[in-house]
């Protein structure tokens, strides 16, 4: 991940909903939400959803299915672990072997939860 992406998912990260948002569709796993039952669940007008999930889905955190007349949304895992691992890319003080097993057990454990392309 480049410096630019982490900073911009960071940007939609740092909004309380956002967060929320994100928190509740990685706990819903591989079923993900309809973006009414999001905003339902979450207590948010469905404008103001829809604009939320469009920063999120464009910092690479989010994506979206079309079913039918509405949209369904996931955790995107390959955003986040890309996330995760800029953040712990340079860590262990230079000695970045002695960090390898925990971002590769990051890197697995989010790409085995990847959706999409």
């Amino acid at each position: 991940m480049e410096k630019k992406d982490a900073l911009e998912a960071f940007a939609a990260l740092s909004q309380p909903t956002r967060l929320d948002v994100i928190r509740l569709l990685i706990k819903v796993g591989d079923a993900g939400m309809m973006a009414g039952e999001i905003s339902a669940q979450l207590d948010v007008r469905q404008n103001t959803m829809s604009a939320n999930l469009s920063i999120l889905a464009r910092a690479g955190l989010v994506r979206n299915e079309r079913q039918g007349r509405g949209i369904r949304y996931f955790a995107d895992m390959r955003g986040m672990g890309g996330l995760l691992s800029f953040l712990l890319e340079d860590c262990c003080g230079g000695n970045p072997e002695m960090c390898r097993p925990f971002l590769d057990d990051i890197a697995c454990s989010c790409m085995g939860k990847a959706h999409g392309p």
